[in-house]
């Protein structure tokens, strides 16, 4: 009977012993089975990672370096967007550079101070006499009595934008021979381009006198003419070898130098000679100086081949002193203020010797601004293909 209860006892241990085997039995499986959902993850992760640094599309994420916080990526539409060149917003055949749109600006955020008719620099005006003092203006309020208040200030006009109209490039040929002749120009308020001739008694003088009046210099180059007229040992003349004309040219920029540029004196022969012209416009391509076009002469061929060239100069438009006398210098003016409005810009030429010229330009020049024009050093604009 003893014996019977010992084993009673005994008979469940083996039952227990394989629960428990089968309990870690279960558990390790389900380690296995998790290590190798584990292991299957990432190995289509690094399949898929190492897919995407081969095909070049991985980018490693940008950190900002003032916040330390991760910067979006870039999409690849933002990325073709900032490769791609802005559209050139400036009229066709002009580039603008930052000092003449500072100066465009200054103009539109200046207000008239009254309307000036569209013709007024056409109209022959006779010579103006000097502003009176401020005592001598008269009075138009009624006088005081006895029976009157103090008059009320007159209220201003409210200031009203400048619609602008055009760039005017105003060029003085000619300087170098006389001072007292050039000094009206220096004086003038706005930018001007003044053009020095070399190898004159005052040329040297005259440049130093321009760059210290902030003034643009330029070298007035002379240049064979048709009349035959000896324009001196410093011009270039047809029959002359390319590196003739160079070594011309580098003298001359020495003597006046530094400059922004320069023009022909001249020239109505040698301007229409390509085998001149070509080295000339390689001394502008090869360098950042500008080359101005006087147009002495409908037979040059500067335009067409600066053209070929890849290369842009500047063109005269109008010359201001053909006549000498104030109506038609005025005229001139105006004419060249419907080419700036027809084509955006004018380039005018004019010469130091021209007595009046300085006076008037300098009485236009607070008129032509309330019209909406705007005056520019040559370097400041430059025409491609005109």
């Amino acid at each position: 009977m003893k014996l019977n209860l010992k084993r009673s006892k005994k008979t469940p241990a083996p039952k227990k012993d394989r629960q428990k085997h089968q309990f870690e039995d279960g558990v390790r499986t389900v380690f296995i089975v998790g290590a190798l959902i584990c292991v299957a993850v990432l190995g289509v992760g690094g399949f898929f990672a190492v897919r995407s640094v081969l095909s070049g599309g991985f980018k490693p994420p940008r950190f900002s370096l003032t916040s330390g916080t991760e910067t979006p990526q870039e999409t690849e539409s933002q990325i073709v967007a900032e490769a791609a060149p802005e559209e050139d917003s400036t009229p066709a055949g002009t580039e603008i550079l930052p000092e003449l749109e500072e100066a465009i600006r200054n103009l539109e955020t200046a207000a008239p101070a009254e309307t000036i008719p569209a013709d007024t620099a056409a109209a022959p005006v006779a010579p103006a006499a000097p502003p009176p003092a401020p005592a001598a203006v008269p009075d138009s309020r009624p006088p005081a009595t006895a029976s009157t208040t103090a008059p009320t200030p007159p209220v201003a006009a409210p200031a009203t934008p400048v619609q602008r109209r055009g760039i005017l490039v105003v060029v003085i040929d000619d300087a170098g021979n006389n001072l007292q002749q050039l000094d009206p120009f220096l004086k003038f308020p706005g930018p001007l381009t003044i053009a020095v001739l070399p190898g004159m008694a005052n040329s040297v003088e005259s440049a130093q006198r321009i760059r210290a009046a902030r003034k643009e210099l330029f070298l007035h180059q002379p240049m064979e003419a048709l009349n035959g007229q000896d324009q001196g040992p410093a011009a270039i003349k047809t029959g002359m070898s390319p590196a003739m004309v160079k070594e011309i040219l580098v003298k001359n920029f020495t003597e006046i130098g530094p400059i922004a540029g320069f023009n022909n004196h001249e020239g109505s022969r040698a301007t229409a000679d390509p085998a001149i012209m070509r080295p000339l416009l390689e001394v502008r391509r090869d360098s950042s100086l500008v080359f101005l076009d006087s147009r002495t002469t409908a037979d040059t061929v500067s335009p067409q081949m600066a053209k070929e060239m890849g290369i842009s100069i500047l063109q005269r438009d109008i010359f201001l002193d053909n006549e000498q006398d104030r109506a038609s210098i005025l005229a001139a003016l105006d004419a060249g203020c419907k080419r700036a409005e027809q084509n955006g810009i004018a380039v005018l030429i004019g010469h130091v010797w021209t007595p009046q010229l300085a006076a008037i330009l300098t009485e236009m020049h607070p008129q032509l601004l309330r019209r909406g024009f705007v005056f520019a050093p040559a370097s400041a604009v430059l025409l491609r293909g005109k």
